[in-house]
Protein backbone atom coordinates (compact mmCIF):
# COMPACT_ATOMS: atom_id res chain seq x y z
CA UNK A 1 0.00 0.00 0.00
CA UNK A 2 2.73 2.48 0.87
CA UNK A 3 4.86 1.45 -2.30
CA UNK A 4 1.75 2.37 -4.16
CA UNK A 5 1.38 5.56 -2.67
CA UNK A 6 5.63 6.55 -3.29
CA UNK A 7 4.68 5.42 -7.12
CA UNK A 8 1.66 7.35 -7.32
CA UNK A 9 3.85 10.64 -6.07
CA UNK A 10 6.35 9.94 -8.18
CA UNK A 11 4.62 9.61 -10.75
CA UNK A 12 2.54 13.46 -9.84
CA UNK A 13 6.02 14.90 -9.97
CA UNK A 14 7.54 13.28 -12.74
CA UNK A 15 4.57 14.96 -14.82
CA UNK A 16 5.01 18.49 -13.09
CA UNK A 17 8.75 18.40 -14.26
CA UNK A 18 8.05 17.00 -17.58
CA UNK A 19 5.34 19.87 -17.95
CA UNK A 20 8.06 22.40 -17.07
CA UNK A 21 10.49 20.23 -19.62
CA UNK A 22 13.12 19.06 -16.50
CA UNK A 23 13.84 15.34 -16.90
CA UNK A 24 13.28 13.54 -13.13
CA UNK A 25 15.67 12.51 -11.59
CA UNK A 26 15.30 10.74 -8.11
CA UNK A 27 17.24 13.69 -7.06
CA UNK A 28 15.10 16.39 -8.36
CA UNK A 29 12.18 14.20 -7.51
CA UNK A 30 13.39 14.38 -4.18
CA UNK A 31 14.20 18.53 -3.93
CA UNK A 32 10.67 18.69 -5.05
CA UNK A 33 8.91 17.26 -3.07
CA UNK A 34 10.52 18.83 0.12
CA UNK A 35 9.24 22.27 -1.36
CA UNK A 36 6.02 20.61 -1.93
CA UNK A 37 5.51 20.02 1.46
CA UNK A 38 6.45 23.27 3.02
CA UNK A 39 4.03 26.16 3.46
CA UNK A 40 6.86 28.56 3.31
CA UNK A 41 10.17 29.40 1.35
CA UNK A 42 13.64 27.62 2.01
CA UNK A 43 17.10 28.34 1.87
CA UNK A 44 19.43 26.06 0.97
CA UNK A 45 20.65 25.04 4.25
CA UNK A 46 17.09 24.47 4.84
CA UNK A 47 17.05 22.19 2.17
CA UNK A 48 19.60 20.62 2.72
CA UNK A 49 19.24 19.84 6.03
CA UNK A 50 16.33 17.29 4.86
CA UNK A 51 18.77 15.00 3.07
CA UNK A 52 21.38 12.56 4.76
CA UNK A 53 24.73 12.59 3.26
CA UNK A 54 23.96 14.69 -0.29
CA UNK A 55 26.22 17.17 -1.52
CA UNK A 56 25.25 20.79 -0.96
CA UNK A 57 26.22 21.28 -4.70
CA UNK A 58 24.10 18.72 -6.07
CA UNK A 59 21.17 20.21 -4.23
CA UNK A 60 22.15 23.97 -5.20
CA UNK A 61 22.15 22.69 -9.25
CA UNK A 62 18.67 21.14 -8.56
CA UNK A 63 17.61 24.49 -7.72
CA UNK A 64 19.23 26.43 -10.22
CA UNK A 65 17.74 23.42 -13.30
CA UNK A 66 14.15 24.14 -11.24
CA UNK A 67 15.03 28.28 -11.20
CA UNK A 68 15.56 27.79 -15.51
CA UNK A 69 12.91 26.26 -15.82
CA UNK A 70 10.19 28.36 -14.01
CA UNK A 71 9.66 25.27 -11.56
CA UNK A 72 10.60 27.36 -8.64
CA UNK A 73 11.07 31.35 -7.69
CA UNK A 74 13.90 32.68 -5.84
CA UNK A 75 13.28 35.08 -3.13
CA UNK A 76 15.36 37.66 -1.84
CA UNK A 77 13.72 38.40 1.80
CA UNK A 78 17.04 41.01 2.77
CA UNK A 79 17.92 38.36 5.38
CA UNK A 80 20.84 37.59 3.54
CA UNK A 81 19.83 34.05 2.70
CA UNK A 82 18.22 33.95 -0.52
CA UNK A 83 14.64 31.08 -0.67
CA UNK A 84 13.15 28.85 -2.90
CA UNK A 85 9.13 28.32 -3.29
CA UNK A 86 7.51 26.69 -5.38
CA UNK A 87 5.99 28.14 -8.51
CA UNK A 88 2.33 27.49 -9.64
CA UNK A 89 1.70 25.37 -12.66
CA UNK A 90 1.54 27.58 -15.00
CA UNK A 91 4.02 30.35 -14.33
CA UNK A 92 6.75 31.81 -16.48
CA UNK A 93 8.12 33.96 -14.11
CA UNK A 94 7.01 37.20 -16.27
CA UNK A 95 6.14 39.99 -14.15
CA UNK A 96 2.67 38.82 -14.12
CA UNK A 97 2.96 35.72 -12.81
CA UNK A 98 4.83 37.16 -9.19
CA UNK A 99 3.56 37.42 -6.24
CA UNK A 100 4.63 39.77 -3.09
CA UNK A 101 6.06 37.43 -0.38
CA UNK A 102 6.08 37.88 3.39
CA UNK A 103 8.98 37.69 6.05
CA UNK A 104 7.94 37.35 9.72
CA UNK A 105 10.44 39.42 11.74
CA UNK A 106 9.96 36.73 14.19
CA UNK A 107 10.07 33.75 13.15
CA UNK A 108 12.48 34.49 9.74
CA UNK A 109 9.68 32.35 7.89
CA UNK A 110 9.35 34.16 4.62
CA UNK A 111 5.56 32.95 2.96
CA UNK A 112 4.45 33.07 -0.07
CA UNK A 113 1.17 34.92 -0.84
CA UNK A 114 0.07 34.16 -3.96
CA UNK A 115 -3.49 35.60 -3.93
CA UNK A 116 -1.34 38.94 -4.08
CA UNK A 117 -0.07 39.87 -6.99
CA UNK A 118 2.82 42.38 -7.78
CA UNK A 119 1.45 45.37 -8.31
CA UNK A 120 1.80 46.63 -12.45
CA UNK A 121 4.78 48.53 -13.66
CA UNK A 122 4.99 50.67 -16.33
CA UNK A 123 8.59 51.18 -16.73
CA UNK A 124 10.02 53.55 -18.91
CA UNK A 125 11.20 53.36 -22.51
CA UNK A 126 14.35 51.37 -22.42
CA UNK A 127 13.77 49.49 -19.51
CA UNK A 128 13.40 45.65 -19.78
CA UNK A 129 11.87 43.64 -16.98
CA UNK A 130 14.14 40.74 -15.38
CA UNK A 131 12.82 40.13 -12.25
CA UNK A 132 11.21 41.84 -9.40
CA UNK A 133 10.86 41.13 -5.54
CA UNK A 134 8.03 42.61 -3.38
CA UNK A 135 8.55 41.76 -0.22
CA UNK A 136 6.24 42.98 3.23
CA UNK A 137 8.16 42.75 6.46
CA UNK A 138 5.52 42.06 10.11
CA UNK A 139 4.69 39.44 11.97
CA UNK A 140 3.04 36.26 10.75
CA UNK A 141 0.06 34.63 12.36
CA UNK A 142 1.67 32.30 14.36
CA UNK A 143 4.06 34.79 15.85
CA UNK A 144 0.91 37.44 16.63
Amino acid sequence: MIFIEIVKMNNDVNKKLLHKGVKPTSMRQLVYEVLDKQKKALNLYEIEQQFDNVDRSTIFRTLKTFQDNCVIHRIDDGTGAVKYALCDENCTCHLGDLHIHFLCIKCGQTHCLKDMPIPKMDLPNGFLFKSANFVVKGTCPKCS
